[in-house]
Parts: structure tokens; sequence; C-alpha cells
């Protein structure tokens, strides 16, 4: 969030916009794309299991400082960062404790599901699942071989 709302202040824009101006530019260099990707199911565990790792760790503390700040509110593009308008609105009474975990764990697998389908338009990206043995060793390997192309 402080990055997003650095790059705001600093340029007026939103980190959305700066991303589509940069469309279109040709790199200089050839890229290796790797996609690393678990299976949907334990992906939806993943997201459940830090969802709740955050609140243990403090995500609701950190959300009372910022609506602490009179400069910050719900409606700022920052305050669309997965998690936190749930917690705005539990901290506000909107929502009931398991209302905001079921909407806040709901939000990342949406996010990770438009992840997903933009890097799935990737072109010539090599995906790998991160579940089976040996993927680290064969990221290696396509490195190594990128390199020496």
């Amino acid at each position: 969030i402080g990055r997003a709302l650095e790059v705001h202040a600093i340029t007026g824009q939103t980190m959305t916009e700066l991303h589509r101006l940069d469309k279109g530019h040709k790199l200089d260099y050839k890229v290796l794309k790797i996609v690393i990707a678990p299976e949907r199911a334990l992906l939806h565990k993943r997201i459940e299991q830090r969802f709740e790792s955050m609140l243990k760790e403090g995500f609701i503390e950190e959300v009372e400082k910022l609506r602490a700040n009179k400069k910050i509110t719900c409606d700022l593009p920052a305050m669309r960062c997965v998690g936190y308008r749930q917690v705005w609105q539990y901290l506000e009474g909107q929502l009931d404790y398991d209302e905001m975990v079921f909407k806040g764990i709901v939000a990342t697998r949406q996010l990770a599901k438009r992840q997903w389908t933009w890097l799935r338009k990737e072109n010539n990206a090599i995906w790998l699942d991160s579940t089976q043995q040996g993927y680290l060793n064969k990221i290696l390997q396509l490195t190594a071989d990128f390199i020496e192309s």
C-alpha cells in the first residue's frame, strides 16, 4: 500500500494506469518466462492459511492504524488491496469476524484467479507445478540452457 500511495502522490496516477502506458514496449533482450504454480486446490488452501496467518500477525491492528489517519479512507485505491476493505468493514461493524475472514479469503481467491488468467496469456511461458519434486532443479536447468543459448 505504501508503494501505491507513493506512486500516486508522485505521478498523480495509479500503478495500473502507469502499467497501461508501458504496454507494447519491446524489450531489447530475450526473456525466460517460468510460471511456478501449485494445483488449484492447494492454492486455495494456502490462500486460506495465509489470510488467517496475516490476521494472527497483526493485520487488524495494521488496518486500525490506517483508519486512525484521517487522510486515509476506505475509498482510496490503495484500500482495494485484498483484505484491507474486508478488515475495514469489520472494524466499522459492517461485517462480523467470520464474514470478514470469509470475504477476505474469497477476495484473495478472486485475485489469484485474475493473476492465473493473466499468466495463461503469457506467450512462451513454461509452467511448472510447485508440488512436483525436482521443480527447482528443472528451473536451474531451464535457466542454464537459456543462458547458454
